[in-house]
């Protein structure tokens, strides 16, 4: 079947476009872009004043928590929350019950995948055996069975010769290693950020430097090695730091940053509800200092991704004390809200560059098709009404937990529809089309 879509403002860096162009899609195809196109016998949709077409979305941190943790997510909500938040694709993590560190796991989540048929899902496997960050699991097998990288995310790479023989085989297989940076010994029992906020709510502290500590050891085994370390979630300034320098000697080193993390500071876990549970993280809230070196990482090109790290948990986990409650919020669909609000619409970065943020770049990190609108490309586009304002409510949310912080926040920018592979898997009705 041939659509053509009409009148929309395409904006897609990765060919040079940011105007008003049709395009065709045949089948699960783009097959031409331009302007005034006419295809006989294709349906025509008519895109209202005011929206946005772009590549489809990429969000390359993902918590879907199957296999283990259905209680919390499924491969099925998990994709359906994502295709609501304009993601055409997902890079799922691997601490699942059990861990991703073989290729029987990796295949149940790819087969789980393709009964949702909604968003694509990349499934990223452990470096470790169980993360236990004893042994190196099979990279070679989790390569084969369809992984597009490695990590033990929820934990950091154990040791310093794990992490370098990590990079190693990765790099033989043209695959990232995506680490959590977390010195165990400074991090401990901490379940905030290390400051004054945590110290008067009497909260065990987590350091900014637990995490530089171990992201700056990565950026030197990644130039030892000549491997590609992405460093996740990064929330300190200090690391922000490690990765510009080594980007600046050459070191194949590239990172992300949660909306979270440069919207939130560690204020919020005094005010306005104290020990709110939905504002537990890891890594945790920092000061805004270390949000605002998020901000300008972004502005300034040192960021290459935002990703969400969306980790949905049951409301029985959150509804604890705060030291009990697990870390994690959900993310999948605040975050292209909160982009347009607090970047584009402040003028902080254009829409282009969040296209990039969000979509060209996910797409080259990982290896995967997407973030690009080219003739020959998959037909996977998001839509976006930038100016139509969105209220969160959190019983409303697609995702099968509802854990979030944002509940109540209005923004200005929303996701008008999500197509994939050539079909609208997602339409908000507010949006007009």
């Amino acid at each position: 079947m041939k659509r053509l879509l009409k009148g929309g403002r395409v904006v897609d860096p990765a060919n040079g476009r940011d105007g008003m162009f049709d395009i065709l899609i045949d089948g699960d195809r783009i097959a031409e872009v331009g302007t005034n196109l006419e295809a006989a016998g294709a349906e025509v949709v008519n895109i209202p004043s005011g929206l946005v077409i772009c590549p489809g979305f990429i969000d390359m941190h993902v918590h879907l928590r199957e296999p283990g943790q259905e209680h919390k997510e499924t491969v099925a909500t998990g994709v359906a929350s994502a295709v609501a938040g304009g993601f055409t694709a997902v890079a799922c993590m691997p601490n699942t019950k059990p861990v991703n560190d073989n290729a029987g796991v990796t295949r149940l989540i790819l087969q789980k995948a393709a009964e949702a048929n909604l968003a694509r899902v990349y499934p990223i496997g452990a470096v470790s055996r169980g993360q236990k960050g004893e042994e190196l699991a099979d990279i070679a097998e989790l390569k084969e069975a369809g992984c597009v990288a490695v990590t033990d995310d929820g934990m950091p790479v154990s040791t310093a010769i794990l992490a370098r023989r990590a990079l190693e085989y990765t790099s033989m297989f043209d695959m990232p290693m995506i680490e959590h940076c977390e010195d165990q010994t400074l991090k401990g029992d901490g379940v905030a950020h290390e400051g004054p906020v945590a110290a008067s709510l009497g909260l065990r502290g987590i350091p900014g430097a637990a995490e530089a500590i171990t992201a700056g050891r990565d950026i030197l085994l990644a130039e030892m090695t000549g491997g590609h370390v992405h460093i996740a979630h990064m929330s300190a300034w200090t690391t922000i730091e490690a990765v510009r320098q080594g980007k600046s000697r050459g070191v194949h080193v590239t990172c992300e940053v949660c909306p979270h993390h440069f919207t939130l500071t560690d204020d919020m876990l005094a005010a306005p509800i104290p020990y709110d549970t939905n504002t537990k993280m890891n890594p945790p809230l920092r000061e805004a200092r270390d949000r605002d070196a998020m901000i300008a990482g972004i502005v300034d090109g040192t960021v290459d991704v935002i990703s969400t790290d969306h980790a949905p948990h049951h409301y029985d986990e959150k509804n604890v004390e705060f030291d009990r409650a697990p870390f994690g919020i959900v993310g999948l669909e605040t975050a292209v809200p909160i982009t347009l609000d607090r970047l584009v619409h402040t003028g902080m970065i254009t829409l282009s560059r969040m296209v990039e943020l969000m979509s060209v770049n996910p797409a080259r990190i990982l290896r995967v098709p997407g973030g690009s609108l080219a003739v020959g490309a998959p037909a996977d586009l998001a839509i976006l009404a930038p100016d139509l304002r969105v209220t969160v409510d959190k019983t409303q949310l697609v995702s099968k937990s509802k854990n979030t912080p944002y509940d109540g926040w209005s923004f200005k920018g929303a996701v008008a529809a999500t197509i994939v592979g050539g079909r609208t898997v997602f339409a908000n009705p507010r949006a007009g089309l």
